[in-house]
């Protein structure tokens, strides 16, 4: 478990809380948390949390927005110009998940359990990543790169299946498989799954249809 004095005293009181919010939140459950557990932990007055955020849901909001931007930033770049990006997609996907390995967790309970105040949140922001990633299907369609009749939610149930079931169950599979799925071993899965992706969505040839 990290100090306060782990958590880099370089680091500005702001990205202090947010650090220490995720161990405590990704830790325990969320009315489990206090405020004063998150600020002994950053090493700050319990005051900044209402100053920077408002209050301990807006800190939670905020820890889940920061976790997840990278990601939806991506969306609104180049990496996914082209098919074999989607393995670039992924491995950043598992790099960020490893690092945090029980936040697919939090998500997964606060959508489907319901636990903590999260879920609209949650689900604005996944309708975000949604609304972009179909923009990217379309603009790969008309590109002709992908198959033009692929239904862009299926695509995206698929990437999402893909993504985050092997960090949901990362404890069973290594348990299953005498081995750590470290860097390495989520590389080769990145590329492999990445390959598979790809592979279903090529554009077929019209003498296949």
């Amino acid at each position: 478990m990290t100090t306060a004095t782990e958590i880099s005293a370089t680091l500005s009181v702001q990205e202090r809380l947010l650090c220490a919010a995720r161990e405590c939140f990704l830790a325990d459950e969320y009315h489990q948390v206090t405020t004063r557990a998150i600020a002994d932990k950053a090493d700050a007055n319990a005051a900044m949390i209402r100053y920077y955020f408002g209050s301990k849901e807006g800190l939670y909001e905020a820890m889940i927005s920061q976790t997840l931007e990278p990601l939806l930033k991506v969306l609104d770049g180049q990496m996914l110009d082209t098919p074999s990006g989607l393995q670039d997609y992924l491995t950043l996907y598992y790099d960020t998940m490893a690092r945090h390995p029980e936040f697919p967790k939090l998500i997964l309970k606060v959508l489907a359990l319901n636990h903590g105040p999260g879920r609209r949140f949650i689900r604005q922001l996944l309708e975000r990543g949604r609304r972009q990633g179909a923009r990217k299907v379309e603009a790969l369609k008309n590109r002709g790169q992908i198959d033009p009749m692929l239904d862009p939610d299926i695509v995206r149930m698929t990437f999402v299946s893909l993504a985050m079931m092997p960090m949901l169950l990362k404890d069973v599979f290594e348990e299953q498989m005498g081995q750590p799925m470290d860097g390495e071993f989520l590389r080769h899965l990145a590329a492999f799954n990445g390959g598979l992706l790809a592979t279903g969505l090529a554009a077929t040839e019209a003498g296949d249809r």
